[in-house]
């Protein structure tokens, strides 16, 4: 099992990561209201609200996973997610997955995020690998994935329905001997 009781703060150039906090709360409602965060996470609008509070409140208590707040450093607001959690013990590896809202999009604050996270998991953690699936209509976050060293496994087709359409989605995966012979190279 891995331990990641620890909430980091980590601090990049565009943005924080960080532990969730309750003002945090009405930001991470517009997002997850957001319908371009609806379509590329495939999730419904029908949010118990209650239960969310309460899921968001209970994150940095978690050991097995890591949560944090994506802020923005120029507005000093929260305007995502970044979470690595679903450990394998097989493959010791770990799924990742972030969620930019609207007042985060278009600026690199999500690719940095994901650089910034990456960095933390094999640097302080023992993970062979991080995991990520990406839907097929959503090819700029999987071009930031590939930029950043993800590599497509597999493709489950047909994995979500949308709008009348089915949509594919790629399995990708990033070790951590690719990341250290980017990072060395």
């Amino acid at each position: 099992m891995i331990d990641l009781r620890h909430k980091p703060l980590i601090e990049g150039e565009k943005v924080i990561l960080r532990p969730f906090k309750e003002e945090d709360f009405p930001f991470i409602e517009e997002c997850l209201q957001d319908p371009e965060v609806l379509k590329l996470t495939g999730s419904t609008n029908e949010i118990d609200w209650d239960f969310t509070r309460n899921w968001y409140q209970t994150r940095n208590e978690q050991v097995d996973r890591l949560d944090l707040a994506i802020v923005d450093s120029s507005q000093g607001i929260f305007v995502g997610e970044a979470v690595v959690n679903l450990y394998d013990e097989k493959n010791h590896s770990m799924n990742f997955r972030i969620l930019i809202g609207p007042r985060g999009r278009n600026r690199g604050l999500g690719t940095e995020a994901t650089q910034l996270i990456i960095s933390y998991i094999f640097q302080t953690t023992t993970i062979n690998e991080l995991t990520l699936s990406v839907f097929n209509f959503n090819p700029r976050a999987k071009h930031v994935y590939e930029k950043l060293g993800f590599v497509v496994e597999s493709v489950d087709e047909n994995d979500l329905e949308f709008e009348g359409e089915w949509i594919d989605s790629n399995n990708m995966k990033l070790t951590r001997d690719s990341w250290l012979d980017r990072k060395v190279g």
